[in-house]
């Protein structure tokens, strides 16, 4: 975010979907070791015979991941605006206004990229393309936005793509 000095209007610089997606990349592969992990001190293995027992450990494999995924992102982007992909490649969420997200906003914004991502993301593109929100980003009211440094946003918000 930063300030144009001719019109006393903040700029607002929305994230490349490429830096999301990479942003995320990192987030599933960093959740996806910590729940095989906890899978793997649960049942003693990490792969498992094609049987009844096997559908359920998956069953509970993806329960488990997805819950954890889930209060991953509404912790780390309610209190600090980065989960540890976002931190790495300089995105935080807000909301669209360039101040923090409200918890309500951050928990709509994780529930679609946690059980609904394919969906989220397409909608996201045919219906929010100026402001680059998912679907969920849209209903809870949040952006994810490149940080360049932490200049104050003013009232008056001028939207920029990176």
């Amino acid at each position: 975010m930063s300030e144009s000095n001719s019109d006393n209007i903040s700029e607002i610089t929305i994230a490349k979907w490429s830096d999301r997606f990479f942003a995320w990349l990192i987030d599933f592969l960093i959740i996806t070791a910590i729940s095989t992990l906890i899978m793997f001190a649960f049942f003693g293995k990490i792969d498992f015979d094609m049987n009844e027992k096997w559908i359920w450990t998956e069953a509970i494999q993806y329960f488990q991941t997805s819950m954890i995924f889930f209060g991953y992102w509404i912790t780390l982007e309610y209190k600090t605006g980065q989960s540890i992909g976002k931190r790495i490649l300089n995105l935080k969420v807000t909301n669209t206004y360039g101040k923090k997200a409200d918890l309500k906003g951050v928990i709509i914004s994780s529930f679609g990229k946690t059980f609904l991502i394919p969906v989220d993301v397409i909608l996201g593109w045919i219906f929010t393309n100026e402001k680059r929100q998912r679907i969920f980003n849209k209903i809870g009211d949040t952006l994810v936005v490149k940080i360049k440094n932490n200049e104050e946003s003013i009232e008056n918000i001028k939207y920029k793509k990176d």
